[in-house]
């Protein structure tokens, strides 16, 4: 069962993200604060529902919440700061729109950074723990699944619309024959045969093909 919050503070926000491990379209950031006494019983964490569900469940969050943001971060931004920080920073853009600021942060995973001196705590599987956080990953999957649907309009060859940008064996094929988009991360591997690209240490994002250039973001 999800737990309501994590701090003693008395207002928290949970922020989560989706679309980090994509080859094309934006990473796109939620967060969200919740009333006292919140309950959504099919609440979870977003990859453990159907799209059905979760498509039921994002106008109840957006309606009971007391307030929610959510961000698009481009493929050019990801590029130029590495996927890490583009989460990052999508995160920051949603909590700086939040009205009431938060009072503490809770996030999905093991990375994050200060804040506007806001106290917060990194979780890992945060989503599938405490109702924020799984309520915004619920919007941030849903918002972002919207957009690469939007898109896929624009570049059907490449089906969007079903792979939302994931690496699939049909997206990296279309990639091979068609080439790349606007919307392609191009500091991704995005075909198999590209040469090895080099990695920051950091298990959690080996996953994502993925060369990370080493700058921050301001």
């Amino acid at each position: 069962m999800l737990k309501f919050k994590f701090s003693d503070f008395g207002v928290e926000c949970g922020t989560d993200e989706a679309g980090r491990g994509c080859l094309a379209g934006p990473v796109t950031a939620a967060a969200v604060i919740l009333p006292d006494g919140f309950e959504l019983s099919l609440l979870n964490d977003s990859k453990q529902l159907s799209e059905k569900i979760r498509e039921q469940l994002k106008p109840l969050i957006e309606s009971k919440a007391i307030c929610f943001s959510v961000t698009h971060l481009e493929a050019g931004i990801i590029d130029e700061i590495n996927i890490l920080n583009a989460s990052i920073k999508a995160m920051h853009h949603c909590i700086d729109k939040l009205n009431p600021t938060p009072h503490y942060i809770i996030v999905d995973g093991n990375r994050f950074k200060d804040i506007n001196n806001i106290p917060y705590s990194t979780i890992v599987k945060g989503d599938s723990k405490f109702m924020s956080i799984a309520a915004a990953s619920v919007l941030a999957k849903t918002y972002r699944d919207e957009y690469m649907c939007t898109i896929h309009e624009e570049f059907p060859m490449y089906n969007w619309k079903q792979n939302k940008g994931y690496p699939t064996i049909e997206h990296r094929e279309a990639i091979r024959k068609y080439g790349t988009t606007k919307y392609h991360r191009m500091s991704f591997r995005l075909l198999p045969e590209q040469s090895e690209l080099e990695f920051e240490n950091d298990e959690a994002f080996l996953d994502c093909s993925v060369k990370f250039v080493k700058t921050a973001f301001k």
